[in-house]
């Protein structure tokens, strides 16, 4: 076992973990952070997408002890404490961008680092942004809408 600190969704986490656990099986089994979605298990897919220090990251590639002394915030941290939809949740939800749902947390943890950046956003920026997120059924226009849509001011 190895001792780690990591700090998830602005909560620090004092853990002993094996040395090859998944920082997606930490998130899902250890922290009950279910959000993150294990799709391909081989880093393909995007629904694992966690932000590491900021950065979208594959929680399924990477090993839990390679957290240690960081930061990871999965998608249960977007809404506001009060249940309040962050506005690209809002934007998913009027354009359908949801359907059944597998792909989103990994598609919002993809984008968010975009948006925050607070540049309006334009289709081709989107579709680059979430060339290595896959989703099977909503065929990406809503979500590229949504996307766009909550890009602006």
């Amino acid at each position: 076992m190895t001792a780690i600190s990591l700090t998830v969704n602005g909560v620090t986490h004092e853990l002993d973990v094996p040395p090859r656990l998944l920082l997606v099986d930490l998130l899902r089994d250890r922290l009950g952070l279910t959000g993150t979605k294990i799709g391909c298990a081989m880093g393909a897919c995007g629904a694992c997408t966690v932000l590491l220090d900021g950065a979208p990251v594959r929680a399924c590639l990477m090993f839990a002890v390679q957290a240690d002394r960081r930061t990871v915030r999965t998608v249960e941290d977007i809404a506001a404490p009060d249940g309040e939809l962050h506005p690209l949740q809002q934007a998913l939800r009027k354009h359908h961008g949801l359907q059944c749902g597998f792909c989103t947390p990994g598609m919002v943890m993809t984008i968010l680092p975009l948006l925050d950046a607070g540049e309006p956003l334009d289709g081709d920026t989107v579709r680059e942004a979430i060339t290595g997120n896959l989703c099977r059924c909503t065929g990406y226009e809503s979500i590229v809408d949504a996307v766009v849509e909550a890009s602006r001011p």
